[in-house]
């Protein structure tokens, strides 16, 4: 896409003053890294890091048959959430593939908020649309009026709360209230896509950049850096975190994913139950896998995985994990082969490169 039709948060501006490397993002102009992918890693590993998320889509849901109309888009259970808590769930096709992967917020009995990949919003948006038919139920997208931003890390807390006068500490994971913070009100959540504890912030754009300013200052102390899409891929990564388009996409299932848990059969009928019923009946004939390299080289994205020079399946993410010190995949393999400790081959430029398969995820914060 040209440059000059990409969309831009409302925090472009700053990560240009920052110095950002800026890349297209799904359609969205993005910082990919500022002082460098590594430097920013360890920083949210170690010390805290701030995220522009405002690409992300935000929907509204409202009214009587709310919930209705989320329990049939959503394959996990939202009849189960208590008000200010928060579930994550696939969202799937008649034949159960993945069309998303999103957070549903409950702010009332009859009010719902989902929170979805900036590239799926208007396919997301326009799902719903179609399937309120004969509900008591009002969607709207709310994207262009609400910016995200994400302070994750061992330090989050000690920063967030030299803004705010609510208690952060009382709020448990994946639970959100509303809030001041810097004096302007939001919805803030214990969330976040990094496997470190931190929050995300939701207010509206024109407060963006002085929140922004704001916690990066209260956060200069504790060593917080500015973070970009580079990092935070390797941070999802490390934590076995799911990509929209690398470990989901409308060709795999939950199952296959890995996501059975966010899988509820046990509800109501739900848009894809009857397919994911039958394949689970059947039983899958791939897995996605972790594996780490034996051999030197690293594994990307698409590289075929082999065994014994016979293609089994193929890389969904992979790099250098900087928290390991090796290089690391996911990927979607042969059901056989998904066994811990197989040994297996990526393909990289055309030669067998050893592999081995290992529990996810890969890296895991101490409580």
């Amino acid at each position: 896409m040209a440059k000059e039709n990409l969309k831009k948060t409302p925090l472009n501006e700053k990560h240009r003053l920052l110095g950002a490397k800026m890349v297209d993002f799904g359609g969205w102009e993005m910082p990919v890294q500022y002082s460098g992918i590594l430097e920013e890693h360890r920083a949210v590993r170690g010390k805290a890091g701030l995220f522009d998320v405002s690409h992300m889509g935000e929907i509204d849901v409202q009214g009587p048959d709310a919930l209705i109309l989320v329990n049939k888009v959503i394959t996990n259970d939202a009849a189960k959430l208590a008000v200010k808590q928060i579930l994550y769930s696939p969202m799937v096709y008649e034949n159960g593939g993945v069309m998303d992967d999103l957070l549903v917020y409950k702010l009332a009995e009859d009010h719902y908020y989902l929170v979805v990949n900036a590239s799926n919003t208007e396919k997301d948006f326009q799902w719903l649309l179609e399937n309120t038919e004969k509900l008591n139920v009002q969607v709207v997208n709310i994207s262009a009026h609400t910016a995200q931003i994400a302070i994750q890390g061992p330090k989050a807390e000690v920063i967030l709360q030299k803004l705010t006068d609510y208690n952060l500490n009382s709020l448990k994971y994946y639970r959100f209230d509303f809030a001041k913070v810097d004096g302007v009100a939001g919805l803030v959540s214990r969330t976040g896509y990094t496997g470190e504890d931190g929050f995300e912030i939701y207010a509206g754009p024109e407060f963006a950049g002085q929140m922004w300013e704001k916690i990066l200052d209260a956060g200069k102390d504790e060593g917080i850096l500015p973070i970009g899409l580079g990092a935070r891929d390797t941070l999802r990564f490390e934590a076995g975190l799911p990509l929209y388009g690398q470990e989901l996409s409308p060709e795999i299932t939950p199952w296959e994913a890995g996501l059975g848990l966010f899988v509820k059969l046990d509800k109501e009928d739900f848009i894809g139950k009857a397919a994911l019923v039958k394949q689970k009946q059947e039983g899958l004939t791939r897995r996605l896998i972790g594996f780490e390299m034996v051999e030197r080289g690293i594994p990307r994205s698409h590289y075929p995985i082999a065994v014994n020079g016979q293609e089994i399946g193929w890389v969904s993410s992979g790099s250098y994990a900087p928290s390991l010190d090796k290089n690391i995949g996911l990927g979607f393999v042969d059901a056989q082969f998904a066994l811990l400790g197989a040994e297996i081959e990526v393909v990289i430029r055309g030669k067998g490169v050893k592999a081995k398969v290992v529990k996810t995820p890969f890296y895991k914060r101490e409580a």
